[in-house]
């Protein structure tokens, strides 16, 4: 429950039921993978959580969730049994999560090769789309959860999730690139370069954070939530000077203010005044808070002549000033 509740909050943070419920009701949503989908039917796993994620938001949608991983399969499995297990129930979206077992047990002689990778994926893709499917195909995420590049086969699964990208395009289905969201997330959050344990236990395998990430990137690509993207953040702190009137703090936040009117390149805009009972604060009283898309909106920001006239209206009138700049995922 815990868990359900923590992704609800997190659909909730960027999500609109009104504008983002791309799921008619009534359909019929089939999860199609490995050991990590089949995990994912479990109580805490990925598409138990979507289902719950849709079943809150949407109560009488009457949409259904199936689970259809096994563990081990690889492409050539899940042709074998797509009829069986997936065409059989008449599914209106198919979600095909697959690729980490075509590479990992090629360490063992035991993987595909890259052509009938490619050939099964892409015949996979079509019979779906000709009973009438939509597709969602993932790439395969990760085996081993360092950044550098020194996971044992991380060549080898860029590879593959080359060729599911290729696929995606190929047959117009809705490419959902978990290798490169797990990538992104990763490089924030396991600076230390730990093999696992970040969203995996093992490397491989989704622990509940990664089922929760998962689940979330899963109602992306369905339509159901708002797809995240990365932004610039541009924070300023100011420590004024004790003698500055109310008035000219006024007008300094005015103009700041102003500035995302006058300066194209600033995407969002908002500000505070310091109310932490911490007493942390170092003696700044007012925050700031910037968003850009990019760094180039950035650089265009800076030296602006409407940023320009602001830098020259607080001169003087600042005891001290902090900037500091970050990416974030909104």
């Amino acid at each position: 429950m815990r868990i359900l509740k923590v992704l609800t909050m997190a659909v909730a943070m960027f999500s609109s039921s009104a504008g983002f419920a791309q799921l008619k009701d009534g359909e019929k949503i089939i999860f199609l993978g490995d050991s990590i989908t089949q995990a994912g039917a479990a109580e805490n796993g990925y598409v138990t959580l979507f289902r719950k994620s849709i079943e809150h938001r949407r109560p009488d949608s009457g949409i259904q969730v199936i689970g259809a991983g096994i563990s081990g399969n690889k492409v050539p499995n899940l042709e074998e049994r797509l009829d069986r297990d997936v065409l059989a129930h008449k599914p209106n979206v198919v979600v095909i999560y697959i690729g980490i077992n075509d590479v990992w047990h090629s360490t063992q002689g035991k993987g595909t090769p890259a052509a009938q990778y490619e050939k099964g994926l892409t015949s996979i893709v079509d019979r779906c789309k000709t009973a009438g499917a939509r597709v969602i195909l993932a790439t395969p995420s990760v085996v081993g959860e360092k950044t550098d590049g020194s996971n044992q086969l991380d060549g080898m699964l860029d590879e593959y999730a080359d060729i599911s990208r290729k696929v995606a395009a190929s047959t117009g289905a809705t490419l959902l690139d978990l290798r490169a969201a797990f990538m992104t997330h990763l490089k924030s959050y396991n600076i230390a370069g730990e093999a696992q344990g970040i969203l995996t236990t093992d490397g491989v395998h989704l622990n509940d954070e990664g089922n929760r990430f998962v689940a979330v990137r899963m109602l992306e690509a369905a339509g159901e939530v708002a797809t995240k993207k990365p932004v610039l953040r541009h924070m300023v702190l100011f420590k004024y000077k004790p003698d500055l009137t109310a008035k000219q703090i006024d007008e300094i936040n005015m103009a700041f203010h102003q500035l995302k009117h006058q300066i194209a390149e600033i995407s969002a805009f908002e500000r505070g005044t310091n109310n932490s009972p911490e007493g942390l604060d170092k003696g700044f009283t007012h925050g700031y808070l910037v968003t850009f898309e990019n760094e180039e909106a950035r650089a265009a920001y800076l030296p602006h002549e409407a940023h320009s006239k602001f830098v020259q209206l607080i001169g003087g009138k600042i005891d001290d000033v902090m900037v500091f700049d970050y990416w974030t995922i909104e």
